[in-house]
């Protein structure tokens, strides 16, 4: 039996550990190809025990199995203010699904549904107008692009997300079998809540 969980607050802590290894699990697959580590991991997630902060967490008994996290936009502005600063909306009326990390096994039982609800929900409590997110972007003839790859657009479109034509930021990351870190495009989704 699936159960998911909302974490808030000192919460969030107890849980930043089996988070980061999720992570690290699920990302490597494509479009990221993360090659993670766990010391990384422990410091980017310590900004989801900022106030606002929330992570919906999908657990099979007391194994964590999927989680997505949201955060004020203001949390990520070192990160993504850069990407918004054209735009109308201010970082303040934003709320930011960041990740949505599920195991294979797990996919296809609503479970992203639940992320989105959670997430969406805690940007209404905080008063934001929008709830956004990213993509990584990566080209249609990558090496490691698979055959079978069904990409998420449908399903953020029927929530009523759209992507914001030149809103994209830069993140660096390692790709698996990579030497170094190098800069990914990130391709924003919004909605109005």
């Amino acid at each position: 039996m699936i159960t998911t969980r909302i974490l808030t607050g000192e919460a969030v802590g107890e849980v930043l550990e089996d988070l980061a290894r999720l992570r690290i699990a699920v990302f490597r697959d494509w479009p990221y190809l993360y090659d993670g580590d766990l010391d990384y991991e422990r410091d980017y997630l310590k900004a989801y025990q900022s106030p606002g902060s929330v992570v919906v967490a999908a657990y099979d008994g007391q194994r964590m199995v999927g989680a997505s996290t949201g955060a004020p936009m203001e949390d990520h502005a070192g990160d993504f203010a850069a990407a918004f600063a054209h735009r109308p909306e201010k970082l303040d009326e934003i709320f930011y699904c960041a990740e949505s990390v599920l195991l294979p096994e797990y996919r296809g039982h609503g479970l992203g549904h639940a992320f989105f609800d959670g997430r969406e929900a805690q940007g209404r409590a905080l008063g934001r107008r929008y709830s956004t997110f990213c993509r990584v972007v990566r080209p249609d003839d990558h090496p490691a692009h698979p055959a079978d790859y069904r990409p998420l657009d449908g399903f953020w479109r029927k929530r009523g997300y759209a992507p914001l034509p030149g809103v994209i930021a830069e993140f660096d990351w390692k790709d698996i079998g990579e030497a170094s870190s190098t800069k990914k495009p990130l391709q924003f989704w919004m909605k109005s809540l």
